[in-house]
């Protein structure tokens, strides 16, 4: 069975205009996201089909009075039809744990890196 037509996933988030035939994919397969919704730069794509999403964030230090920059790294699942490149901010959404470290999977890319 050929999915051409993008599924509603209940996020809303834009579908991708590309297709694919990937069941872990939100849009074209049966993979269910749900859970935390998270923004965040793609720092790496080196690994197949994930994406590793630096989260940046500040944290208050009572002690200090003041704020402190930190970060996450998260992998998350890259469907061939959403295709995040490094640079671009990205959307992901929780889904079943993947892998060992993989629990996300990127549904839209939210800003292309300016070439």
């Amino acid at each position: 069975m050929a999915r051409n037509k993008a599924r509603n996933i209940g996020i809303d988030a834009k579908p991708p205009k590309d297709t694919c035939n990937d069941k872990l994919c939100p849009w074209h397969g049966t993979l269910s996201a749900r859970g935390k919704i998270l923004d965040g730069t793609v720092a790496s794509t080196r690994a197949q089909k994930t994406a590793i999403v630096e989260k940046r964030y500040y944290h208050y230090l009572t002690k200090y009075q003041r704020y402190e920059r930190r970060h996450n790294r998260i992998s998350a699942y890259n469907p061939e039809c959403v295709a995040a490149k490094e640079g671009d901010v990205v959307r992901m959404a929780e889904c079943r744990p993947l892998s060992k470290t993989k629990a996300f999977v990127v549904i839209e890319v939210v800003k292309r890196k300016s070439d």
